[in-house]
């Protein structure tokens, strides 16, 4: 294996790849509907006991950087290998946790650990295969995520039904057996250089990335304000430091700093399907809790099921063809739930459909496009950088929606939209579609112009130094 991993060990690496992926999805929104539980039992609020979740997304999204840059300096097999072990000596703390201080630091080791995975997950299609092989890797990725966004919370209400909430701690430790699996498909990789880690500058760029996400989600505005001025010192040191954190010249990147902005605002509107669909079927559609994730698993069904498919096209076809492909989807989807958000569930879960593969699609492509425009030594932390932003990015879009559905209006923007009680998400859903279209602009200007066909996957590589 030198350029790129053999076809028949890379594609049982992938298939290894999707596996964890799908248990770490599950892991991260196991906890999310015990939370009542923890709160009666041990006396807290729940916005104290929300902290199992909240501080699990913040340590992922900053601990996803962290070992893509740790890259650079170790071979992948041993970067997973730590974080696996890590996450499972989080697991058995949690499984014999006693308080909620004990679960919690149990919760925070589980994210530390599984931090390393969405980091190895984009490094490997990257480093190890050809850009005409690129977004079926990626593709694979994306099968993994929806199955465990889809089996999650069922498998979570299926523990709770008959064993205390610590029995969630237990069932991620299955990780563990993917590790064998890393160590012997993932190739020895020659570190020929081992630049020396920039602590203070990744801590202040956790620390700009926590606050800021602490600042959003509580409305603090102290905190936003610590958050950016952690920012300012980051880019300060980036830029008088030796070896620092993130190279400057990867902000000066062009393209590259094209795609996180579009990037941001495409995770933005895309926790819309997670966040606002079952507040719809709620407060609408008047659901109760467990038929609400049952009208969602359709969804994550379909995208678990054509999200290879994505990835092939992709690679056929050019990243701009399966964004249109998503954007176009998504597009219709949020269109659909604009104009007919009081419509039945059966038909809710039928737009919702659309999205989530559109939104699966798009992932794929935007992980794709972003990968090309990166030369191989930044490829770490660059798309280390890409996931940070966009997990902090779906923390920030979750308190903006919060506040933006509890906003009453009888008034609809959209004209064919007819119904009481769904004005407001049916705005919100048409200012999407809109964002959506004026994004859809941005991406084909900067990335569309001779990019159709995968005769020009190698000259996109090949131009992605700035």
């Amino acid at each position: 294996m030198t350029a790129a991993v053999e076809t028949r060990a890379g594609e049982k690496l992938l298939r290894v790849l999707m596996f964890t992926l799908m248990l770490s999805s599950m892991s991260a929104l196991l906890f999310n509907i015990v939370l009542p539980d923890l709160s009666k039992e041990f006396g807290l609020s729940l916005a104290q006991v929300s902290w199992m979740s909240s501080a699990y997304s913040l340590i992922y999204a900053v601990g996803t950087v962290t070992y893509g840059k740790l890259s650079e300096r170790f071979k992948l097999k041993n970067i997973i290998t730590f974080g696996l072990l890590l996450f499972a000596v989080g697991s058995l703390i949690g499984l014999f946790s006693q308080s909620f201080g004990m679960a919690l630091l149990a919760r925070c080791m589980q994210s530390a650990g599984a931090a390393s995975i969405p980091a190895i997950a984009m490094l490997i299609p990257v480093r190890y295969f050809e850009p005409e092989r690129r977004g079926a890797a990626l593709g694979m990725a994306a099968v993994g995520l929806a199955l465990g966004g889809a089996l999650g919370p069922v498998l979570s209400a299926l523990i709770i039904s008959f064993a205390d909430w610590r029995w969630l701690f237990c069932f991620p430790l299955a990780l563990l057996l993917t590790l064998p699996f890393y160590r012997k498909y993932l190739p020895d990789e020659e570190i020929t250089a081992k630049p020396r880690f920039d602590w203070l500058g990744g801590m202040l760029l956790g620390a700009a990335a926590g606050l800021t996400l602490v600042g959003f989600t509580n409305a603090s505005w102290l905190a936003l304000c610590a958050g950016i001025a952690a920012g300012a010192l980051f880019v300060l040191r980036i830029r008088q430091a030796d070896e620092p954190f993130v190279r400057p010249e990867l902000l000066r990147n062009r393209k590259y700093a094209a795609m996180i902005g579009i990037a941001v605002l495409v995770n933005g509107i895309g926790v819309s399907f997670y966040f606002l669909t079952p507040v719809l079927l709620s407060s609408v559609q008047e659901l109760s809790p467990s038929w609400i994730g049952l009208a969602m698993v359709p969804a994550a069904a379909a995208s678990a099921l054509l999200g290879r498919k994505g990835g092939k096209l992709a690679d056929k076809r050019g990243n701009p063809f399966l964004y249109t492909i998503a954007s176009s989807l998504l597009i219709a989807s949020l269109a659909l739930l604009s104009s007919f958000a009081a419509a039945p569930a059966w038909v809710i879960a039928a737009f919702l459909v659309l999205g989530n593969v559109g939104q699966s699609f798009m992932m794929i492509t935007m992980s794709n496009t972003v990968s090309r425009t990166l030369p191989k030594e930044q490829a770490g932390v660059g798309m280390g950088l890409f996931s940070m932003c966009g997990f902090i990015t779906q923390g920030m879009a979750s308190g903006l929606y919060g506040i933006a559905a509890e906003w009453r209006t009888a008034a609809s923007w959209n004209p064919i939209h007819a119904g009481g009680g769904s004005a407001t998400l049916s705005n919100i859903y048409l200012v999407l579609a809109v964002l959506h279209i004026f994004v859809l602009a941005v991406y084909m200007n900067r990335f569309g112009s001779g990019r159709w066909s995968s005769a020009a996957v190698r000259r996109q590589e090949s131009d992605a130094r700035p």
